[in-house]
């Protein structure tokens, strides 16, 4: 392994540029040169590749995004123009790829190891969703957490002063981790999540109980692949009168310096990256499990998806918000 290129692709999550410092400082550390690829796979698509230095990551590590810009690309589902991404990787010599990002980030790093076997692919996890299967954590995730821990806390000081329910609608597509966290973090009277079918009149009546024995306000934290914040008031508003307001948090929850635990996990997962390239693997993702590293076949991953979500915990919350 002489030569590896880095890029992030998909929804940028905090944490990512602390993984390519990491994959930067390690390769670099055992003679490797690094190329970091901007905006993602259309950059392997244009070219856009630049050689990486030490002083290229420095004072990265506790910075949110991605310096080296991440860009949605579903042209590279075309084999043809796959072609000309690995035509660009091949003419500098890269024989090493580690992808940071999703599912979509994992398959195109997946396509690229079929087609062209001499580049070795590794997938670093970067999303917020904690949506991918093989670690118990993705890069982002503990961020946007806190994220939304921090605006629910202060959402629910304004119910509190206005007898108001809130009805808080945080990112989760197909994942409702964020959801049940972060409404678990904050005692949240109902979560909804795209893992368990909840009747909106059995969330009216909980709300209504509440009332009836004093409760001045209530929390709603519901996963934007169920509902939007909006219709989900709307559907309640259909049960029981009260003064509902909905607050989007949306893209604030990608944002933001790391925390301490993403800034770690991304660091050890950007140093496990190189260490299987080095070692001659390929086609795997890395992940974190019981705290220690772990590497998963791409193709496990795309068949496990859905299996993390957590029903006791999803249990607990329930029993903890009556």
């Amino acid at each position: 392994m002489k030569k590896i290129a880095v890029l992030t692709s998909g929804g940028d999550a905090p944490g990512m540029n602390a993984a390519i410092r990491a994959v930067v400082r390690t390769a670099i550390y055992n003679g490797i040169e690094v190329y970091g690829v901007y905006q993602g796979y259309l950059g392997l698509i244009n070219d856009d590749l630049k050689k990486l230095e030490l002083g290229s990551v420095g004072d990265t590590i506790q910075r949110g995004g991605t310096f080296l810009y991440s860009a949605r690309c579903p042209e590279f589902k075309d084999k043809e123009v796959r072609a000309k991404a690995i035509e660009n990787l091949r003419s500098r010599g890269i024989d090493g790829l580690v992808v940071i990002g999703g599912d979509g980030s994992y398959r195109g790093a997946q396509r690229i190891s079929e087609e062209c076997p001499e580049i070795q692919t590794i997938g670093i996890p970067g999303t917020i969703d904690n949506d991918i299967p093989g670690t118990d954590y993705t890069i982002g995730f503990d961020s946007a957490l806190n994220t939304i821990i921090e605006s629910v806390d202060k959402i629910r000081d304004t119910a509190s002063s206005h007898a108001r329910t809130f009805i808080v609608e945080v990112m989760g597509r197909d994942c409702g981790d964020l959801a049940l966290w972060a409404g678990l973090a904050v005692g949240a009277e109902t979560i909804i999540v795209p893992e368990e079918k909840v009747d909106i009149k059995d969330v009216a009546e909980k709300i209504e109980s509440g009332i009836k024995r004093g409760k001045k306000h209530s929390i709603v934290v519901v996963a934007e692949g169920v509902m939007g914040g909006q219709l989900c008031a709307d559907e309640l508003a259909k049960y029981i009168h009260v003064d509902a307001r909905v607050s989007v948090l949306g893209h604030i929850q990608r944002g933001g310096s790391p925390t301490g635990q993403d800034r770690v996990l991304a660091s050890r997962l950007g140093g496990h990256a190189v260490e299987l390239l080095m070692d001659g693997k390929t086609a795997l993702g890395v992940g974190i499990k019981q705290n220690q590293l772990t590497q998963t076949k791409f193709e496990d991953i795309f068949n496990n998806k859905g299996s993390k979500f957590d029903k006791q915990m999803y249990k607990l919350a329930q029993e903890l918000s009556i």
